[in-house]
C-alpha cells in the first residue's frame, strides 16, 4: 500500500423531479475520467435521492474507504455557478425523497449540533479556483437547502468531523456543459486537498516542538 496515497471519495446523485439526468453525477463521471492525479486514489458513487439510503450509504463510505476527504455533488435547479457549501444543517427536512419519505424527526442526527462547519475555508477554494481562469463561476454558500443535499453534507460532517464537502452544480447547459463542471470538481478539489494538506502540516510542526 502506497501510503503517500490519498484517498478521496466523490458523491453525485441520482435522478430525482424533473432532473432525469442529474448534472451532479454527470460531473462527478466526468471528474473520474479527468482523475486527481496518480497521488490521488478517487473513488465516485451515485446516491439515490433516498434519505435512508444516505443514512446506511454515507457512513459505510467512511468505513470502507477511511478517506481524507469525501466530496458530495449536488444539483440545485437554481443556481447559476458551481457553488461551494460551508455547513450542513440538522433540521428542517420536511421535503419528500424519491419514496415519498421523509425523516419523522425532520432532522439527520438526532441531538446533533444545529449546523456543522466544513474545516476547509471555502472561501479560499472559491478564490484559489476563479484565479485559475477555467471559464466556470464559483461562489460560496452557507445554505445547501434542506433536502437530500443538506442532509447528505450534514451527515458526512457529522462523520468525519468537518473533513467533508459539498459542492452544487446548476443543471446541464445552464450554462456549462458536463466537461466543464467536471474540469471544474477537480479543480477545487485539488484546492481542497492542498489546503487540508496545509492545515496537517502545521499540526505536525506544533506537535514536533
Amino acid at each position: 500500500m502506497d501510503n503517500n496515497k490519498r484517498t478521496v471519495v466523490v458523491t453525485g446523485f441520482g435522478p430525482f423531479g424533473e432532473h432525469t439526468i442529474n448534472a451532479s453525477w454527470v460531473a462527478v463521471q466526468e471528474l473520474k475520467k479527468l482523475g486527481l492525479g496518480n497521488d490521488v486514489d478517487l473513488h465516485v458513487y451515485e446516491v439515490p435521492v433516498e434519505y435512508q439510503t444516505v443514512q446506511s450509504l454515507v457512513p459505510s463510505l467512511w468505513k470502507q474507504y477511511h478517506p481524507q476527504l469525501v466530496v458530495h455533488v449536488g444539483l440545485s435547479g437554481m443556481a447559476t455557478t458551481v457553488t461551494l457549501e460551508k455547513c450542513g444543517r440538522n433540521h428542517g427536512y420536511k421535503g419528500l425523497d424519491n419514496c415519498s419519505f421523509c425523516p419523522d424527526s425532520q432532522c439527520c442526527v438526532e441531538g446533533g449540533p444545529d449546523c456543522i462547519d466544513s474545516v476547509i475555508d471555502m472561501d479560499s477554494v472559491c478564490k484559489r479556483v476563479t484565479a485559475l481562469g477555467l471559464g466556470v463561476a464559483v461562489s460560496v454558500s452557507k445554505d445547501a437547502g434542506r433536502y437530500l443535499c443538506d442532509f447528505t453534507y450534514y451527515t458526512s460532517l457529522y462523520l468525519s468531523r468537518g473533513r467533508s464537502a459539498f459542492v452544487h452544480v446548476p443543471p446541464l447547459g445552464k450554462p456549462y456543459s458536463g466537461e466543464a463542471l467536471g474540469r471544474a470538481l477537480q479543480a477545487i478539489i485539488r484546492e481542497m486537498l492542498e489546503l487540508l494538506s496545509q492545515a496537517e502540516d502545521k499540526i505536525n510542526c506544533q506537535h514536533e516542538h
